[in-house]
């Protein structure tokens, strides 16, 4: 999942297969040792014949990196509207690489994916010159809920008074002591909110605090009066992705509250149409390479499915920023191996021929549980389809829409090479480490 951040399904399943395949040959007496060498052989051949079948991909081409998107996201429950949400994924990568034509990997923790119950999938949105918060701004002391040419500040302190160590207590014997703390207190806010009025600052992101409140009423008083819009808890996780969008510094202490640490935006402002609150940051000067994704849905089930599908189509995308190739998708790979492999194993003889067979084999549970899922003739499919590849027809696929075999490249069913390398990889790595475990003991 970290490799490619799809087709986990696919290297469980192949991986299943190949525990069995395994199980048949040891009860035939052959060695683990030899089962592992001989699959570690067959794995890099599937790899090396994958890549001659392979087809090269430009980033520019941005119908390709769609359809491969499109792909993806297909296989999963909100496949209806893979055609809204492939480009938004497709333009949320390139807009966070740094150079399309050099380079090899992308990080996705500079697309950030906010969930909003309400409208549906189809009003999902891509902010590429601001940033979208979810959550809202604090109108407890009267404050503004939008600005216009805004100055932004985040700072990682608090706006509040200071608190003693755990161990220590303050006594107050008479109200007059009281009056002192209360007045101490308000001059050391007033202090801080001076310093921030005279930078220019007219929005303030605050990051969330565990030791003591990060903003207190006085210091929301304040910042109202001075109609400087707050917005409070923000995490800690989120302050590079948010430094990067808005293009300031995160400030540490009052003392570094400069206007050149400050972003600047045409406008920000509290949304609140559904059931949630986010803030619209707009039209910032200086962004970086960062994007926001605002996904809607209408109940809470398909907005997290709509989040986990859209990160396996971003990972997608990034796979092929890492490895400029794409295959075939519909089975069609995993029978090209079958055949070839099996061919293969007929030269070799021996042991080794023997367990590249049972390899080969193996990976013939991808076409056969597609198959299966989309309510086809399994053993039916797979049998066609073993005769299309026999005949030469590499990209021969199972179109699950039509029933049939058909080519997967002219059916737009792409995917990138790199998912299809690494699942067969890892699981083969996965199975060579179970081959090495000679006895298991139970311990209460």
């Amino acid at each position: 999942d970290v490799e490619a951040g799809d087709g986990t399904t696919s290297v469980v399943v192949i991986c299943g297969a190949l525990l069995s395949a395994a199980e048949r040959l040891l009860s035939r007496g052959l060695h683990p040792s030899v089962v592992s060498k001989a699959w570690q052989k067959a794995a890099a051949e599937a790899a090396k014949i994958l890549e001659k079948s392979a087809i090269p991909i430009d980033l520019t081409d941005r119908e390709n990196l769609i359809k491969t998107a499109t792909t993806s996201l297909n296989s999963k429950v909100i496949g209806g509207y893979s055609q809204a949400l492939a480009p938004l994924a497709v333009d949320a990568v390139l807009s966070v690489c740094e150079d399309i034509k050099t380079s090899t990997n992308v990080d996705l923790n500079d697309i950030k994916i906010v969930k909003r119950m309400g409208g549906t999938l189809e009003d999902t949105e891509l902010v590429l010159d601001g940033l979208v918060l979810d959550q809202g701004c604090v109108k407890a002391a009267g404050g503004p809920t939008s600005m216009q040419d805004c100055k932004i500040g985040l700072i990682q302190f608090c706006l509040s008074a200071p608190k003693t160590d755990m161990e220590n207590q303050v006594i107050v014997a008479d109200s007059a002591q009281i009056d002192r703390i209360f007045r101490e207190e308000r001059r050391y806010i007033l202090k801080m909110i001076k310093k921030i009025v005279k930078s220019g600052c007219n929005v303030l992101l605050v990051q969330k605090s565990i030791l003591r409140d990060a903003t207190a009423q006085l210091s929301q008083h304040y910042l109202a009066k001075k109609k400087i819009m707050l917005i409070q808890d923000i995490e800690r996780k989120e302050i590079e992705f948010i430094s990067k969008s808005l293009g300031c510094k995160p400030i540490a202490h009052i003392d570094a509250f400069t206007p050149d640490m400050l972003g600047s935006a045409k406008s920000v402002s509290e949304d609140a149409s559904g059931t949630g609150k986010v803030i619209r940051i707009s039209g910032v000067k200086n962004p970086g390479k960062a994007a926001t994704i605002l996904l809607n849905a209408s109940n809470r089930l398909v907005l997290d499915e709509a989040d986990r599908s859209l990160h396996d189509a971003l990972c997608v995308v990034r796979c092929l920023v890492k490895m400029r190739s794409m295959i075939a998708g519909g089975a069609s790979c995993e029978a090209e191996l079958t055949h070839q492999l099996g061919k293969l194993a007929q030269t070799m003889g021996g042991v080794d021929g023997y367990c590249t067979k049972a390899f080969a084999e193996a990976l013939e549970v991808i076409p056969y549980t597609l198959a299966e899922n989309a309510g086809l003739h399994p053993i039916k499919m797979v049998t066609k389809l073993r005769k299309a590849h026999a005949e030469g027809k590499k990209y021969a696929g199972i179109n699950i829409k039509k029933g049939c075999i058909s080519d997967m490249v002219e059916e737009n069913v792409v995917q990138p090479l790199l998912v299809n390398i690494s699942s067969i990889k890892l699981a083969t790595e996965t199975v060579q480490a179970i081959l090495k475990i000679d006895d298991v003991v139970p311990v209460r």
